[in-house]
Formats: structure tokens, C-alpha cells, sequence
């Protein structure tokens, strides 16, 4: 079965369950199969709401922040974790109560926060951001290991032998990425870090392993991963995004106006490119609509499709349909659930989509609608 999009309201995000869950078997079968740990990462997926389901199958997850780390405590049920390029004096009291693993940016930040993680009454595992400057991503905006990075330390930042009570290292590198690009840049890790590899306990090797795809070679990762795990003896750790809800659900809009200039029919919707899509004019990316043709077709109602804010950039175009839209139509944009959701703003102060849960047996359930309280809340 499917969504049954007759069923939403306009706006509305909604993740249909029963393809979250195979997405979820299948990183849980390659967890399994390699013999690593993967987690979570609340940076592209952190619809709570889900978590029950998540938990099923994948107990725990990564945090970025100080309130990431919170909702892995509070609403995962189990401690993060944490990474984040800066900590403060202010929020470290807090990251050290929920979080199980600390990784640390620069030795300057390890320094500053080490005699607090001393004083605290459990043990908390740390590691450092390491870059091996190295990196398949082609975007400068998601390449972590681009010139002059802030991100992590190059290898000659680095003692001969790492300071006592770092347990692991930690790298990220990729960007919805495949197993090679992977094997790529575990190649620059060796020749940039190999030495250190017999000093740790674990590896974090990020997110960006979009294993659900379609095409994505599963066993080559498994390979890898547990060739890598022999050689170093080290424990693995995993921690994907945009794999756990990859094309799992959709953003549902519906046509308000059409307008018309030197040629160009522009579709205006209840929605925004930059308030609720920002990811496909930072990528940029054009996103697939249900039952358009993605590129142009002559002789078919053409469109470009226009957001409901007042920025002048936020349209993009061009789709072609089989007939022509007019006011209350539907839009139904595809894979619109990781990334997407947890970059949205109130810009504007356009109306923000719901967000639902599919389930083919008891059919739609809305999980949160947004109100003018909501966007007054975010001001002053």
C-alpha cells in the first residue's frame, strides 16, 4: 500500500511507516552483518515522533548540540553521542549529563573541558574530530575536508601519541555517498593516521552512508567495514542521516494562485522553497513532483513552481504536467522527510506544515500542527 494523499491537509510533511520501516531492517541488517555500531543522526532526522519505531531497531543516536543531546536523552532514551565543532563553560555541564561519548574539534577544546569530564561521576568516552583531507563531496557547502576547514584536525596538529583519555577518533567526510567513496577516504585515513589507529578504542566514521538507496552495494560496505575492524581492532561506529528516512515520505502542497510573466507561467503554492525546502536551493537540488515530468516537455503545460514567501529567489523551475493546474491542485513532492524537515524556518511568517505519520493499517495520524503561537514563540 501507499499514502493515500486525499487523506492530508495542505501543507503537511508526512513519513509513511511501513518504508521507514524496511529502511530501518536494512541498516540494522548491515549493523548485524559487519558486526559495528550505528546510530542515529538527529542532523537530518529528528521527527520524535518516530523514535518509538526507531527504537525498534536502533537504540541509539548522535547529537550535534546541546538540545540534540537532550532529545536522545529524553525522547531516544539513551545518552548521545556528541560532537560539536565548539563546546561553551555554559552548555558543558549539560552535554556531559546526556551523552555517553564526547568528541572534541581541536586539542585546544579537549584541554578546556577534560578536567570537567574528570570530575564527573561516570564514565564518558572521548574522542577528537580528525580530518584527513580527503573528501568525494563535490558540494563546497557539505565538504567537510574542503581547504581551510574548520572542521577537525589534520594530522600534523596531532602528538605523537594521542593525550591520555581519548578513546576514539572520529571523522566525517561524506555526503549521501556510496561504499567506494568510503573506501576512499579510509585510504587517506590510514596513510594520514595510521599511527594512531593502534591507540584507540573505537572510530567514528560519520554519516553520509546512504545504504538505502537504490544501487548502493550493501556487501561492499559490510566488506569494508569488517576489514577494517580486523586490521585496527578498533570498534566501528556509523552514525548515517538521510539513509534512516530516505524516500520514506513527501511534502504535500496544493496550487494558491498561477501567475504569468514575459512567457514564463509560474504555479505559486502554500508552501516555501526556502522556508520548508531550503536544502533544494542550498544544494541545489530540483525535487521530484508526483506525476510531472522533472524536465520540461514541448507541448505540455509548463510551470515553474513558486513559493509563498516574499524572497524573490524562492521559485524553481521548470516541470511539465499532463494538464494544467489551477488553484487547489496538489503538489506532492518526493523524499521530503530527511533534512528537509529539521532546516525548516518561519520565514516570513508563512504557515508551516503539519507533520503526519502513515500507517497502511490505521491510515493518517497528524503528530503536530503549527500555529501563530508557534512562529510569535521563535520571536521577542
Amino acid at each position: 500500500m501507499a499514502i493515500n494523499y486525499q487523506k492530508v491537509p495542505s501543507p503537511c510533511y508526512v513519513l509513511d511507516e511501513g518504508l521507514f520501516r524496511k529502511n530501518l531492517e536494512l541498516i540494522r541488517s548491515v549493523r548485524d552483518a559487519a558486526g559495528i555500531e550505528i546510530i542515529m543522526a538527529f542532523k537530518a532526522f529528528s521527527m520524535w515522533s518516530a523514535f518509538p519505531i526507531v527504537r525498534e531497531y536502533i537504540p541509539k543516536a548522535t547529537a550535534s548540540s546541546i538540545h540534540e543531546a537532550r532529545l536522545a536523552f529524553k525522547e531516544m532514551g539513551s545518552k548521545a553521542h556528541t560532537y560539536s565543532p565548539a563546546y561553551t563553560e555554559r552548555e558543558f555541564p549539560t552535554i556531559l549529563q546526556y551523552s555517553s561519548h564526547i568528541t572534541f574539534n581541536s586539542l585546544s577544546q579537549f584541554e578546556r573541558f577534560y578536567p570537567l569530564v574528570q570530575k564527573a561521576g561516570e564514565k564518558i568516552s572521548l574522542g577528537l574530530r580528525i580530518n584527513p583531507q580527503y573528501s568525494d563531496v563535490e558540494t563546497d557547502l557539505y565538504n567537510p575536508c574542503a581547504p581551510g576547514s574548520r572542521l577537525g584536525l589534520i594530522a600534523d596538529q596531532l602528538p605523537e601519541v594521542l593525550p591520555e583519555g581519548i578513546d576514539g577518533l572520529h571523522f566525517h567526510t561524506l555526503c549521501e555517498s556510496n561504499s567506494i567513496n568510503l573506501e576512499n577516504t579510509l585510504q587517506a585515513v590510514e596513510k594520514k593516521f595510521g599511527k594512531y589507529l593502534k591507540q584507540i578504542k573505537w572510530i567514528n566514521m560519520g554519516g553520509g552512508h546512504l545504504m538505502t538507496r537504490k544501487g548502493y552495494d550493501t556487501q561492499h560496505l559490510i566488506k569494508l567495514l569488517k576489514a577494517f575492524k580486523a586490521k585496527w581492532d578498533v570498534n566501528i561506529i556509523l552514525e548515517p542521516g538521510s539513509a534512516f528516512a530516505w524516500e520514506t515520505g513527501d511534502l504535500i502542497a496544493s496550487v494558491v494562485d498561477i501567475v504569468e510573466n514575459s512567457g514564463i507561467k509560474t504555479a505559486i503554492l502554500d508552501v516555501s522553497f526556502t522556508a520548508h525546502m531550503p536544502d533544494c536551493l542550498e544544494m541545489p537540488y530540483k525535487p521530484h513532483i508526483k506525476g510531472a515530468h522533472q524536465e520540461p516537455v514541448e507541448g505540455k503545460p509548463t510551470y515553474r513552481i513558486g513559493g509563498n514567501s516574499c524572497l524573490a529567489g524562492d521559485f524553481m523551475g521548470d516541470w511539465s504536467f499532463d494538464k494544467e493546474l489551477k488553484p487547489g491542485d496538489q503538489i506532492v513532492f518526493e523524499d521530503m522527510i530527511h533534512y528537509t524537515m529539521v532546516k525548516t524556518t518561519m520565514f516570513n511568517g508563512v504557515p508551516h506544515p503539519a507533520i503526519a505519520i502513515w500507517n497502511d493499517e490505521t491510515g493518517l495520524r497528524i503528530v503536530k500542527e503549527f500555529s501563530y503561537e508557534d512562529y510569535k514563540d521563535r520571536l521577542s
